[in-house]
């Protein structure tokens, strides 16, 4: 009888093991073993945030910690931790932002998702994190899991939002697609277990200018009748493409005519009713200045004056692009003080 139920606790734990991976990933983890997990592979996040195209085994034999900034790779492991743990427990992470109609339609609306981190307790207030996208493709893991690592352990839920970006990003389609996922965070709020009102946007680099400008009422939240963003928290954000923008035209929408998000700089959108914005950027940035680091965050934080908008803004000495949470960096810990703004200003 001992031996007999030992046998079938050996073939239940063996099928467990079948079926669910583990939440024993760290920064040594390599990218094949993370993809290969069960949990992960069950669950739909996106893990090819630097190849362009996806099933590429170009970095299989590269650990988290080489795959992701190292300022960011500990807090991005334990972002995929906190996956597979909520997939293990049965919780659904990837949600489709369009219907199954509209991506039978446009096929590129299909990549279009968000990635759910719930908090242990329901009622409380979200945050959507941006990442940026300068590879092409958005930085789900890099900036999309580390902050959702950090903003989780705070008590937050939090929507890591997989966005259309570089070729499939014509016709405004990026802001459609924040627009879309705020309504349909919205209009499942209690599924979710969050509040609809007093959101934050976290955004990083060129998810920054997305962001920035869904905070100005006519042409972002307000045109999709969405709650206003309680704050917007922002590390490295691009304020302005500057040089950048006719080559985005040609690439993005040759031949159209018309207003396109990619022309606008947020300085120029930012108004008297604008929400309340944290972010910062350092002085070892190599990627603002080739966009005319003047145009960045300087000119960002003069219209934000002008309008008399609450900020609170940092110029780090050491803090580089794309270092996402920014561990060991002079910017190490921003994101508890913009948690800590986000609340103040919400009230």
């Amino acid at each position: 009888m001992v031996c007999a139920l030992g046998m079938l606790a050996c073939v239940s734990l063996s099928a467990f093991a079948a079926e669910y991976g583990e939440p024993n990933i760290t920064t040594k983890t390599t990218m094949k073993e993370l993809r290969e997990n069960p949990s992960i592979k069950g669950s739909g996040y996106y893990t090819y945030c630097n190849e362009w195209i996806e099933g590429s085994t170009q970095y299989d034999d590269t650990p988290i910690e080489g795959y992701v900034s190292y300022a960011a790779a500990e807090d991005a492991a334990e972002g995929m931790n906190l996956v597979i743990e909520n997939y293990n427990r049965g919780v659904q992470i990837t949600w489709q932002v369009y219907t199954p109609e509209e991506i039978a339609e446009n096929s590129s609306l299909g990549m279009v998702q968000l990635f759910y981190y719930p908090a242990e307790g329901s009622g409380g207030r979200y945050a959507i994190v941006l990442p940026g996208n300068g590879s092409t493709i958005t930085s789900e893991m890099e900036e999309g899991g580390s902050a959702a690592s950090q903003l989780h352990a705070m008590g937050y839920t939090v929507f890591v939002l997989r966005y259309r970006s570089f070729l499939d990003a014509t016709d405004n389609a990026p802001l459609d697609d924040i627009g879309r996922a705020v309504q349909f965070i919205t209009q499942n709020a209690e599924r979710f277990g969050v509040q609809a009102e007093g959101y934050a946007i976290t955004a990083f680099s060129s998810g920054g200018q997305l962001a920035g400008l869904f905070c100005n009422e006519e042409i972002g939240w307000g045109r999709y009748s969405v709650p206003k963003p309680g704050a917007l928290l922002m590390a490295y954000p691009v304020i302005n493409f500057n040089e950048v923008k006719l080559l985005y035209h040609v690439l993005m929408d040759p031949g159209e005519c018309g207003w396109r998000f990619y022309c606008s700089s947020v300085a120029d959108v930012v108004t008297d009713d604008y929400p309340p914005v944290y972010f910062w950027y350092g002085k070892n940035d190599i990627v603002l200045p080739l966009m005319d680091l003047r145009k960045q965050g300087p000119a960002f934080e003069k219209a934000l004056q002008a309008h008399s908008v609450p900020y609170l803004m940092h110029v780090y000495k050491n803090a580089g692009h794309s270092i996402g949470t920014g561990c060991g960096t002079d910017a190490e810990g921003w994101l508890t003080e913009a948690a800590a703004f986000w609340e103040e200003q919400v009230g």
